[in-house]
């Protein structure tokens, strides 16, 4: 069993100090080369992390109006959570970077540094043990050899006094002479012999102590040394699946919501939303009446003059296609979230829920204002209480500008109310629907009847025939009508209408029944209840062209006015 476990040691390689110190510097080079691959593998965490903010950051919505519109759609609130977690699951690849950085490189290279040092020193002594060996081994080298020498110098000493006294020549003298000399070579033969035996013993014994104690010792502490290696870097591969494991409930949650998101949107839910955002109020236009050119020439001159030039003169514009079905080529500026403060550019409904969304902020904004107010109001009382917490009238300078605040915000208030009833008391119900339903099929019957063609169609659908009140506003605005008045220069966005034009005749009257600021260009101005001529009626896209005066026209939406046709240009029928 002890061979056995004197087998498992590295004490059994010990004449193998310079292999083991090749195989431990191998070791901490592979240490090193881990750390390096882990400390790659935190940068690239670090960069993949920063590349995902930046993708969620470039998506997000931007701090406008459209991002309103895009918060109300399903789609829009799912994909906007998609984001958010997307940004959270990059702060989980942070964490395992932060992780990986603390847990393992920064461990490691402090331990790759004690562990370099302790190599060190344990082949420090290892070649001291090493060095000792080596020169009580010269030692003994020497020893020998003088013992050898001093062995060989007494028996050459020995032969010539053997010599020197059978030689009966020689005077008793040289003998006595040669025999002290062999004598003294002797002694030194065997001092050199105690000598050698002494090296010889004690070489023996450190070489013993040398490859059973020190070596085994020196090789003892590296192998406790490598394993200790080997088991950190076991240490460090687990933490490194532990960095990833601790993220992934987290990851988890956040794919999760992605989920969750996804199965939140709702494709009805959007269509209705459509419908509310874009839902402009406007009734469907009345049925295409016949027109029976026919009948054309049982007209006398006066009833087809005006009528003839209006249709002899070319228009340049097609009103085959219904208003829903045309586009508006002067593309005015009718977006949501632009235009004047009352939203009277907008569309009926679109405005009212303008309107409204307006008031809804105002009174967020008033009841903010009320809040700090009793909570200034209380302050006061409690100064006015305890006038060593503070002086009751520092507080009323604040109290008077919020006061202000509120006073104006309810003036707004007051307002933008008006401008919601206004709106809703002219929203056509749908008993208005019906009730002009009705009246269009008399107006059709009795238009028909009187071989009077009508190509008009109007955003909101509506007919009404009102003969006696078109002749009476065409007498209230001019008694003596110029029928061919002055045109006035032409707008450059209105260009393809106005430029080659002759002067445009009048063809009828109209009442502005809303005001319409006219900031585009093309359009004119007008207030509520303000009378003008109209120089071409509605050709599908919505908009009217009328004249103030000799000098002043363009176009007005067609929902904003009360048209009156003259009877010879349009059957008499007027439409609002």
């Amino acid at each position: 069993m002890g061979e056995e476990r004197m087998g498992d040691c590295w004490s059994s390689t010990k004449d193998q100090f310079d292999n083991l110190e090749k195989h431990t510097q191998w070791g901490i080079e592979y240490l090193e080369k881990y750390s390096k691959f882990v400390k790659e593998r935190s940068e690239i965490e670090t960069s993949y992390a920063k590349q995902i903010r930046n993708l969620s950051k470039k998506y997000q919505p931007k701090k406008n109006s459209r991002e309103e519109e895009e918060s109300k759609y399903t789609f829009c609130r799912a994909f906007l959570t998609t984001l958010n977690e997307l940004n959270d699951y990059a702060g989980q690849h942070e964490v395992i970077a932060e992780n990986l950085t603390s847990q393992i490189i920064s461990e490691l290279s402090r331990y790759l540094q004690e562990l370099k040092s302790e190599r060190k020193s344990h082949f420090h002594d290892g070649r001291k043990a090493q060095q000792h060996i080596e020169s009580l081994w010269k030692q003994l080298e020497s020893s020998k050899r003088r013992f050898e020498r001093d062995c060989k110098e007494a028996d050459r000493a020995q032969q010539y006094f053997e010599k020197m006294d059978a030689d009966i020549n020689v005077t008793k003298a040289d003998v006595e002479k040669a025999r002290q000399q062999a004598q003294m070579r002797h002694q030194m033969a065997a001092d050199s012999k105690s000598d050698y035996s002494a090296y010889l013993q004690k070489f023996n014994q450190e070489q013993n102590e040398h490859y059973f104690t020190v070596i085994p010792n020196i090789f003892q502490k590296l192998q406790d040394m490598e394993e200790k290696r080997i088991e950190r870097i076991g240490v460090c591969m687990q933490t490194f699946a532990d960095v990833d494991r601790q993220v992934l409930p987290i990851v988890g949650k956040c794919l999760d919501g992605m989920t969750k998101a996804a199965e939140s949107i709702e494709p009805k839910t959007d269509s209705k939303q459509v419908v509310e955002s874009y839902k402009s109020g406007f009734e469907p236009p009345g049925d295409v009446e016949f027109e029976d050119y026919g009948q054309a020439m049982k007209r006398t001159a006066s009833e087809t003059s005006l009528s003839r030039e209006t249709k002899e003169k070319p228009t340049g514009k097609s009103k085959g296609k219904l208003w829903p079905f045309i586009k508006n080529k002067n593309k005015l500026s009718l977006k949501l979230g632009s235009g004047p403060e009352d939203f009277s550019h907008l569309p009926p409904e679109q405005r009212r829920k303008k309107l409204q969304g307006k008031l809804d902020d105002l009174n967020k904004d008033i009841q903010k204002e009320m809040d700090q107010r009793d909570a200034l109001t209380k302050m006061k009382d409690v100064y006015v209480k305890n006038p060593q917490m503070g002086d009751p009238a520092s507080v009323d300078p604040r109290l008077s500008e919020i006061g202000q605040n509120i006073e104006k915000l309810q003036s707004e208030v007051q307002k933008f109310e008006g401008w919601l009833a206004e709106v809703e008391e002219r929203m056509p119900s749908k008993s208005d629907t019906h009730r002009r339903s009705g009246l269009y099929e008399t107006q059709n019957n009795t238009a028909v009847s009187n071989n009077c063609a009508q190509d008009r169609e109007s955003p909101d659908g509506s007919y009404t025939e009102e003969q006696n009140s078109e002749t009476q506003v065409k007498a209230n605005i001019n008694p003596n009508p110029n029928p061919n008045p002055v045109p006035t220069s032409s707008t450059p966005e209105f260009d393809d209408e106005f430029d080659d034009e002759e002067t445009l005749p009048t063809i009828g009257t109209c009442k502005a029944l809303y005001p319409f600021e006219g900031h585009n260009e093309g359009t004119i101005a007008v207030a509520e209840g303000e009378l003008l001529y109209v120089i071409e009626e509605d050709k599908g896209d919505g908009w009217t062209r009328v004249r103030r005066n000799e000098d002043e026209e363009g176009y007005v939406p067609t929902s904003y006015v009360e048209v009156f046709l003259e009877t010879n240009a349009k059957g008499a029928m007027t439409y609002i």
